[in-house]
C-alpha cells in the first residue's frame, strides 16, 4: 500500500476506524494503514456498531439481572462513553464552551482547544446525557435496544459528511490530520448506516434518521457561521447531537 493509495476499500479500513473512534484495545496497525484515514471514513458506522454492541451486551446482562430501568440505561450509556474514551462527549463540551463563550472566531477556537471545561460545556454534558439516558430507559422498557445500535451507527455516518462538506476551521488537530473524506466514502458510510438501521428497525428507522440528519445539519450550520468550518470537537458534537436526536425520535414512535 502506498501513501497515495486511493482504492475505495481496504482491509485496513475497519480496524483503522476503530482506532480513530474508540479506545478499545486493538493490535497496532502498520504505518501505511494510516495513509487511508480519509478513505476509511466509510467504516465509521461499523465502529459505531462495535461500540453499540458492547453497550447493548452490558444492557442485556443488566436486564437479565433484573436491575431497575434507570440503572440499566445508565450502565449502557457508561459503556458507550468508556469505549470511546469520552471523545465525542468532550467534543460536545468544547463546542458548547467555544461557540458560545467567545465573540470572535479566533477566541472561539482558542476556547475549544483549551482542556479546561466551562459552564456551557458542563451544562451541555448534563442536559444531553440526561436526554440520552432518558431515551435509553424508554427503549429498554420497550425491549428495543436495537435502536441504540442503529443510533450509534447512523450518528457516526454523519461525521464524514461534515468533514466533506465543511472546511477545516484550523490547520491542526485530529480532523485536519485525517483530511476530508472523498465523496464515495461519505456516501458508502451513509448508505451502510441506512441499510443496517432499516434491517434493525424496519420503517421505524426512517423518521429518526431524518431527524438525526437535520440535527447534524444544524450543528454544521452553526459551526460554519461561528468558526468558518469544522474541527474534531464539532464532529464530536455532531455525533452526540445526532445520536441523541435519533434516540429521542425513536422513543416518540413507541
Amino acid at each position: 500500500m502506498h501513501k497515495n493509495d486511493t482504492a475505495p476499500f481496504s482491509r485496513w479500513d475497519i480496524p483503522l476506524a476503530l482506532v480513530l473512534l474508540t479506545r478499545l484495545p486493538l493490535p497496532r496497525l502498520p504505518d501505511q494503514a494510516f495513509a487511508r484515514q480519509s478513505q476509511a471514513a466509510w467504516a465509521y458506522p461499523l465502529a459505531g456498531l462495535v461500540v453499540g454492541a458492547l453497550a447493548c451486551g452490558v444492557g442485556w446482562i443488566a436486564i437479565w439481572a433484573q436491575l431497575p430501568l434507570f440503572a440499566i440505561a445508565t450502565l449502557l450509556v457508561a459503556v458507550l462513553i468508556i469505549a470511546t474514551g469520552a471523545m465525542h462527549e468532550d467534543g460536545l463540551a468544547d463546542t458548547a464552551d467555544g461557540l458560545w463563550g467567545g465573540f470572535t472566531t479566533e477566541r472561539r477556537l482558542e476556547i475549544m482547544k483549551d482542556s479546561h471545561i466551562g459552564t456551557y460545556g458542563v451544562l451541555a454534558l448534563m442536559f444531553f446525557q440526561l436526554l440520552r439516558i432518558a431515551a435509553v430507559v424508554t427503549l429498554v422498557g420497550a425491549n428495543l435496544l436495537t435502536g441504540v445500535l442503529a443510533a450509534c451507527m447512523f450518528s457516526r455516518a454523519v461525521m464524514p459528511a461534515l468533514m466533506h462538506a465543511l472546511p477545516n476551521a484550523r490547520n491542526s488537530g485530529l480532523s485536519h490530520s485525517v483530511g476530508a473524506p472523498p465523496l464515495f466514502a461519505v456516501l458508502a458510510g451513509i448508505g451502510l448506516a441506512i441499510l443496517l438501521a432499516l434491517l434493525l428497525l424496519g420503517a421505524q428507522a426512517v423518521l429518526p434518521m431524518i431527524c438525526a440528519l437535520f440535527a447534524a445539519a444544524i450543528v454544521a450550520r452553526i459551526a460554519r457561521i461561528k468558526i468558518g468550518g469544522q474541527t474534531g470537537d464539532i464532529l464530536g458534537a455532531a455525533q452526540q447531537v445526532s445520536e441523541i436526536v435519533f434516540l429521542l425520535a425513536l422513543t416518540a414512535l413507541i
